[in-house]
């Protein structure tokens, strides 16, 4: 059976800076976090950095030429703090503005609409050494940067996303240690996850003093969560790890709130003494619209928790663990694939908060092998199978209710994974690291087809 998307639902494809941009040293870029982070021995895989990545900065006018090719309605790209602002403060640093001038003019001018996101975790090392989102004054920091883009930025792009997966940025950052800036801490990493949702809030409400017309929203990674099995203790774990991945960050920006469960859950790490009056207010302002970003479901079951100090544990260890299941199919990342839990989210979301916004799916897609083959291709029939079920899905949550409004393919180019490095590979575009050709792959092919004719087969 095909599915036919309206004619105004967006089709677009996202990236970040400091995973394509390379020129790490370039007019007057200062240094981030993942700057310092991929550059720690044993942090990142294959001990890669982002110093190169895709040198989309140079590159950036043949990798528009592809969303043309592609017929892109919106392209996502991410600002790098340090470029606009080297030690995240003070004015802002014209080569910086003037890259990100050529790029919304070049999309422009090749009709595809450009979508800021202000925060996709490049925060300057300046401020981390002074605290870095522990610290309350870092939101006041990101609202200042958020108000310098917005104001240059402003008159030519209509929609902007002041973060990119809060939780990668507090949880993986500043409690697992897998992310930067490598820290593994309890009280901190809640604090961070409060500060990014504050910085959030101020930034909502700087731009909106100065531009009613934009629309704002914010961007969440969310998961459906569900235990097991019907046990008491998997029922609980399970609660607790929708705690962690969605209603720490959900309550606060849909509802105003925090989640009853959390001092229940983090009352021996934290006195949640970084909350001030005001501050859910601030951060639960109504939005334009809710970016998320869906990958895998959760399924969880209980495990003893082997940190009996308190005062040592992180915030992510909360007696919970995610089971996948003996044969089930996974991506490169590791990641279970269950289509289903799109639509499954995306009425978890519309049941759970009255009054939701417009949601635009800011980032979906899959890491592949993706063997070159002799005559060059790359015949990505996964990724394409991945990306045809999860739309499916996604129609079918529209067709029961739920106010979808787009859809952005993460991503563009392969490009360095974080941590790890550039062993994975989620583009639609091939690029090899060693030469920067890019070559289009099957899923290319597909999502063009896909834009062009808003059927799926």
């Amino acid at each position: 059976m095909s599915v036919q998307f309206p004619a105004d639902f967006v089709f677009g494809a996202a990236t970040a800076s400091y995973q394509i941009e390379g020129a790490v040293d370039e007019d007057g870029r200062g240094t981030s976090i993942w700057d310092t982070f991929s550059h720690t021995p044993g942090a990142v895989v294959g001990g890669d950095t982002g110093d190169v990545a895709c040198d989309h900065y140079h590159r950036y006018p043949e990798d528009i030429e592809l969303m043309r090719r592609l017929g892109l309605d919106s392209y996502r790209f991410s600002i790098a703090w340090p470029r606009i602002q080297p030690d995240g403060a003070g004015e802002a640093n014209k080569a910086g503005l003037d890259f990100y001038d050529r790029l919304v003019d070049s999309l422009l001018d090749n009709g595809i609409d450009p979508c800021a996101t202000i925060y996709h975790w490049d925060l300057p090392q300046a401020l981390e050494d002074a605290g870095g989102w522990r610290n309350r004054d870092t939101a006041h920091r990101f609202a200042d940067y958020a108000a310098l883009v917005h104001d240059h930025l402003g008159d030519r792009v209509h929609r902007w996303i002041t973060l990119n997966e809060p939780f990668c940025s507090s949880i993986l950052g500043y409690a697992e240690g897998r992310h930067a800036p490598g820290a593994k801490e309890g009280d901190g990493a809640l604090a961070a996850a409060h500060h990014l949702l504050l910085g959030h809030g101020f930034a909502l409400a700087a731009l909106r003093a100065t531009d009613i017309k934009n629309q704002i929203g914010i961007t969440l990674n969310l998961q459906p969560v569900q235990p097991v099995s019907d046990d008491p203790a998997d029922v609980a774990a399970a609660d607790r790890s929708l705690l962690l991945s969605n209603l720490l960050f959900t309550d606060p920006v849909l509802a105003g709130r925090y989640p009853q469960l959390a001092r229940q859950t983090w009352g021996e790490l934290s006195d949640f003494g970084w909350i001030r009056d005001g501050d859910l207010a601030t951060i639960g302002a109504p939005l334009d619209f809710l970016g998320v970003n869906y990958y895998f479901p959760s399924n969880v079951k209980a495990v003893p928790n082997d940190e009996p100090d308190a005062s040592r544990r992180t915030a992510d260890d909360i007696g919970a663990k995610l089971v996948i299941p003996d044969g089930e199919p996974l991506t490169e990342m590791g990641w279970p694939i269950d289509a289903d839990g799109l639509n499954r989210l995306m009425h978890w979301l519309k049941d759970t908060y009255p009054g939701l916004p417009p949601i635009y799916i800011t980032e979906n897609g899959r890491a592949s092998v993706d063997e070159v083959r002799s005559d060059g291709s790359i015949d990505d029939q996964d990724r394409i199978e991945y990306l045809r079920t999860h739309l499916t899905a996604l129609a079918a949550a529209r067709g029961e209710g739920v106010d979808v409004r787009g859809y952005y393919l993460w991503s563009l180019l392969d490009n360095f994974e974080w941590a790890e490095g550039y062993a994975k590979r989620f583009g639609a575009v091939h690029v090899d690291y060693g030469t920067q050709k890019r070559t289009p792959k099957a899923s290319f092919e597909w999502y063009r087809n896909l834009v062009a004719t808003r059927q799926l087969d």
